[in-house]
């Protein structure tokens, strides 16, 4: 009995030496320590910023014409009139319960306001994502491939500045743009962005062409380097079908580069869902944060940043993770 407990306290030992030393524990480690130390400048900065800015809450609740007493009962109610570092207190211990507040205007809690809005923030930015993938790895591998054989130049040539051209066009612009020729002019999709299919059409392009347009170039670039290395040449002298060359050789690698921006896009396209929302009216995360800080809406801004911070991290973490699984070289190079 003795000897099968000290046996198993030795493997349990060696197991947690394996473990230490794997190369995913420090790499994680890294990883959601950065998470922590992000999401807490969060924390403090979104707290600080807000009062920054020019205004007093008390005053856009009761109006212009309200009387400075009726201003002070307003502040007292909020708890606006304590020092700052007791409403930063309370703040940390609202956050500590999961409690981030109730809305300065509306009264409702902010965490009943994002269960209602972020959905359709987030399904817009991810249909702007899938837009962005679907076009941007088929046509940058497309590109790529004719530019390292030197076909069809001119097209190439063209390409370029097309994808420089729509890389630098603003959300709004692209927006606008596509209200006036698909809902206006031809009439295929409506006006107003919503939940519905054909509804998100025109917000999930109008944010998705300038990231579409940058990724492709990414995907084209990094298709022709590929085509240039010397495994290729000789998979190529094998006489290997095109098809099988390019999903077994040249897609892999694209996509490890790719999925590291893809990551950030994502990201990018959580921001543009703030201008998108609020041109095709869209009753989203985007739209709601316009509103709550023209209302100087404490509470609203700071819980949407936050969890749009949030978000924004775990995206990260996720991507590092698929990287780390797609390629294990990440790991011995981010512990170097």
């Amino acid at each position: 009995m003795v000897s099968t407990a000290a046996g198993a306290s030795v493997a349990s030992r060696g197991l947690a030496r394996r473990v230490a030393g794997s190369p995913w524990t420090g790499y994680l480690a890294r990883r959601l320590g950065g998470v922590a130390a992000v999401l807490a400048f969060l924390v403090v900065v979104t707290f600080m910023i807000v009062r920054w800015v020019p205004g007093d809450p008390a005053r856009q609740i009761v109006g212009l014409t309200a009387g400075e007493e009726e201003v002070r009962q307003v502040r007292e109610r909020l708890g606006l009139t304590e020092p700052l570092w007791r409403q930063f207190g309370s703040y940390l211990g609202g956050l500590a319960h999961g409690d981030l507040g109730a809305s300065f205007t509306t009264g409702q809690p902010v965490s009943a306001m994002l269960a209602q809005r972020l959905p359709l923030t987030i399904a817009l930015a991810t249909s702007a994502l899938v837009v962005v993938l679907a076009v941007a790895i088929p046509l940058g591998t497309a590109v790529g491939v004719a530019q390292q054989r030197g076909r069809a130049r001119a097209a190439t040539s063209s390409f370029g500045v097309g994808a420089s051209v729509l890389g630098a066009m603003p959300e709004y612009v692209a927006g606008t743009l596509l209200v006036f020729v698909f809902a206006l002019t031809l009439r295929w999709l409506p006006v107003q962005g919503g939940a519905g299919f054909t509804s998100m059409i025109l917000p999930a392009l109008s944010i998705a062409i300038a990231p579409a347009a940058v990724l492709t170039r990414l995907v084209r670039n990094e298709t022709a380097t590929v085509l240039s290395q010397d495994y290729i040449t000789m998979a190529m002298s094998k006489r290997l079908p095109n098809t099988r060359l390019l999903l077994r050789h040249v897609v892999p690698n694209v996509v490890t580069s790719t999925l590291t921006l893809g990551g950030l896009i994502l990201v990018a396209l959580l921001g543009g869902t703030v201008v998108a929302e609020n041109v095709f009216n869209m009753p989203g995360i985007g739209s709601e944060i316009v509103r709550a800080i023209v209302k100087r809406d404490y509470p609203e801004v700071q819980g949407i940043i936050l969890v749009l911070g949030l978000v924004a991290v775990l995206i990260n973490l996720i991507v590092d993770v698929a990287l780390g699984l797609l390629d294990p070289r990440v790991l011995t190079r981010t512990r170097s």
